[in-house]
């Protein structure tokens, strides 16, 4: 027999109808001599029943003895449940299936975890649940994360497809270029001692495509990093990547806006409001202490450098005799944080390279803390003003040069609203999705360790034209022409418009980056070249596709919207890898293991 209906479909206007339907046994429950099974397909669940009155005995014993996650064949007849007996639970919870034959197509053994509770199921090691993915994924949330995810692809191809782009798929097996994250190298068999490099991005060859006279790009790009992960980050990732020629920025936002609400109304019917906000990177670390704000609640930083500027309090005025700043920020209701919680805080500030934390608790009327003393009338007024203090406030600062001062009160503040949200005191609506870009961003970094200057973005991203000027006699001060657009404090992708003049592009490497010409040329030669024979304007973005998956389905980790993920050292526990290869593989690759094997 073959499957008439799936597990989901059934509804009382069947009733009378002969059915075949296949699935796994969900649960089975032995009422009075009756048993009712379960059954689960990926799209939901019907009651069948094993009566022995209706049943030859050898089949009903076949029945009685199944494991949960066997996978059987039912035939028989549909029937509305009986009066009281309704499971409003599931679609099909008005019928079941009153079976007449069985065939069970493979018994399962008992499982090292259940499927068909998803309390404890939730509760089980994640280790455990990688190595046995096959049943993870068989738990309903877990294929409603993959359904999802499979529709937001196609949402996303429709898309491109109705806004002109053309979707091109990229090598994975590219050349080396060392520069951000670690890369993971390929040998080359052919020519000993030569190496292809696993993409970072499609970034180079999307911008020749562009020379190509492509015009509109995408690809939901595989890409890879061999670098040390988290919940948001995985070795191997897909992101949506694209490209355009003569465009400017507003093309860019203007695009993705749509991209996005179309795929919020796919996955979660919802209406998302646009155009996005629009903040610069240095108001967003001047108000939020991070690039990739969550503005969902307040607690922004306060600017005090003034206010103190000529304070007796040495660790502030010195900090802005050094060209640093003061800043401040305001945990209400926090007051009563735990020692072990301002420990964490300090240990954050710490981390940015400072030697402690500074803070006043407000409590019974008082301001608790051993700077208060250093403080003058006027300080102290500044502070009630600036940062409206009440009973009950935590008030923590930073005194350091600008930027640091910001990422450590950035840091701060989010584990603060962790905290409150913990105690109850800050409430944030799960369904709310605050997005804006994030624009401005300084096209270059100073290492001091290095002595050089470093791209913020990549040796790509065109700067701003007001600003070229600046290029050699004042790097810092050039903007570039990058964007990052962010949601509820993750950053859900990047680009920016690009260099597309050649000479640009080679003072960029060269006089900035300081890359030897020889380099510049080994490294980048083939772009370079590309360039000379009539390179459009362009620009581009890509959007983390795992990352835009999790926050859809509402989860941290994008390891649950991935069929078979990494664990956070890069194994994969389920197939075992990566493993050791055989000698004669290492042999015909002329590779020569000096580690010695583990026993």
């Amino acid at each position: 027999m073959t499957r008439t209906h799936h597990c989901n479909e059934l509804r009382p206007q069947h009733a009378g109808k002969e059915v075949t339907l296949t699935g796994w046994v969900h649960s089975r429950r032995d009422l009075g001599g009756v048993l009712f099974i379960d059954l689960r397909d990926r799209e939901g669940r019907t009651q069948t029943v094993f009566d022995p009155q209706d049943l030859p005995q050898a089949v009903f014993e076949a029945a009685a003895k199944l494991h949960s996650e066997s996978v059987i064949e039912v035939h028989g007849a549909v029937r509305v449940r009986p009066p009281g007996t309704d499971n409003a639970k599931i679609s099909t919870g008005h019928v079941e299936v009153l079976v007449k034959s069985l065939h069970i197509l493979n018994h399962a053994d008992v499982l090292p975890f259940p499927v068909d509770d998803p309390e404890i199921a939730n509760k089980v090691n994640e280790e455990l649940r990688l190595q046995y993915r096959y049943l993870d994924l068989r738990r309903p949330e877990m294929t409603r994360n993959l359904r999802l995810r499979s529709k937001v692809a196609i949402a996303t191809r429709s898309y491109m497809d109705e806004n002109g782009f053309l979707e091109v798929e990229t090598p994975t097996l590219f050349k080396s270029t060392p520069e951000g994250a670690r890369e993971f190298l390929v040998p080359n068999r052919r020519e000993p001692g030569t190496f292809y490099a696993l993409p970072q991005s499609p970034q180079q060859f999307k911008q020749i495509l562009m020379v190509a006279g492509v015009e509109r790009y995408f690809q939901l790009a595989r890409c890879y990093r061999d670098e040390d992960l988290r919940a948001d980050r995985q070795p191997e990732f897909t992101q949506v990547d694209i490209e355009m020629s003569f465009i400017d920025r507003e093309d860019i936002y203007s695009l993705i806006e749509g991209l996005l609400k179309r795929v919020w109304k796919t996955a979660l019917d919802r209406d998302i409001p646009t155009p996005f906000k629009r903040i610069s990177f240095e108001e967003a670390l001047n108000r939020y202490g991070i690039d990739k704000p969550d503005t969902r609640f307040g607690m922004e930083l306060v600017d005090l450098t003034e206010d103190f500027r000529s304070s007796s309090f040495k660790v502030f005025s010195g900090a802005v005799a050094a060209n640093g700043v003061v800043k401040a920020l305001n945990a209400k209701g926090l007051a009563g944080a735990t020692q072990g919680q301002l420990e964490t805080m300090t240990e954050y500030a710490k981390s940015f390279g400072a030697k402690g934390l500074a803070f006043i608790k407000v409590e019974n009327g008082e301001w608790k803390s051993p700077i208060v003393k250093f403080f003058s009338e006027a300080e102290k007024a500044a502070l009630r003003e600036k940062l409206a203090i009440e009973e009950g406030d935590l008030i923590l600062f930073a005194a350091d040069q600008w930027l640091n001062a910001c990422e450590i009160l950035g840091k701060i503040r989010l584990y603060c609203a962790d905290v409150l949200k913990h105690q109850g005191k800050l409430t944030i609506d799960p369904s709310r999705f605050d997005f804006l870009w994030v624009v401005d961003f300084p096209l270059l970094s100073y290492d001091k360790e290095m002595n050089r200057w470093y791209s913020s973005h990549h040796p790509f991203t065109a700067p701003v034209a007001d600003d070229i000027p600046f290029l050699k006699q004042d790097p810092k001060k050039v903007r570039g022409q990058h964007y990052d657009i962010v949601v509820n404090g993750v950053e859900l992708g990047g680009g920016s418009i690009r260099i597309h003049q050649p000479e640009v592009q080679k003072t960029i490497f060269e006089e900035i980056l300081a890359i030897p010409p020889d380099e510049t040329k080994l490294r980048f030669g083939y772009m370079l070249e590309a360039f000379r024979f009539g390179a459009p304007p362009h620009g581009g973005i890509a959007l983390g596709f795992d990352r835009m998956c999790a926050i859809l389905c509402n989860t941290t980790s994008i390891r649950d919207v991935i069929a078979f993920p990494k664990t956070a050292k890069g194994v994969c526990l389920m197939t075992e890898s990566p493993s050791a290869v055989t000698p004669r593989q290492l042999r015909d690759l002329h590779i020569d293991v000096k580690t010695a094997k583990k026993e």
